[in-house]
């Protein structure tokens, strides 16, 4: 496997979540600048996932779409629907939760990332440079009105997952 590209990716997996967890350590109240920087963060590495690395593995399987590309994007769309949430302990856990199952499908063997390294083997260099001119993506104030999180429920349904279900666990 194109350990590269694999390690780049789970690297920032690693980077996004450690940012996650010192924002919220304190259990009571979230460091709301931590969050921040883990909302820029994360939404900063799914634009690197869908407008890069996913592209240009789509383009070298002949336009198709990977199989798993779908399922993640639906899970992109969750995780960026609940970034607009103010971060209640609620969200934290819808959060953690998916992405704990969308890691895994990225980064598990036979996952997306390995995947899209075997068919973007010959492009890896260019795919890095490409990876480290991506500019951070801007966030706005959370948006606390009531119907904000209905719609992040509505978008983690189209993905699979359940709200409800999630914080009865």
């Amino acid at each position: 496997m194109n350990k590269a590209l694999y390690d780049f990716f789970t690297n920032d997996h690693r980077r996004i979540e450690a940012i996650f967890e010192e924002a919220t350590r304190s259990g009571q109240q979230v460091d709301l600048e931590k969050y921040h920087e883990f909302r820029v963060g994360l939404l900063t590495h799914i634009k690197m996932e869908e407008k890069i690395l996913f592209a240009a593995a789509q383009k070298a399987n002949g336009g198709e779409p990977l199989p798993l590309q779908a399922r993640l994007r639906l899970d992109h769309g969750a995780l960026t629907s609940l970034m607009v949430c103010f971060p209640s302990p609620e969200v934290l856990k819808a959060i953690t939760y998916i992405l704990e199952q969308h890691d895994i499908l990225e980064e598990e063997q036979g996952g997306m990332y390995e995947a899209c390294a075997k068919l973007t083997q010959h492009e890896t260099q260019q795919i890095l440079e490409n990876l480290q001119k991506v500019t951070l993506v801007p966030v706005h104030p959370f948006n606390e009105a009531a119907y904000v999180i209905d719609v992040a429920k509505r978008s983690m349904a189209r993905a699979g997952f359940n709200f409800d279900e999630i914080m009865s666990l």
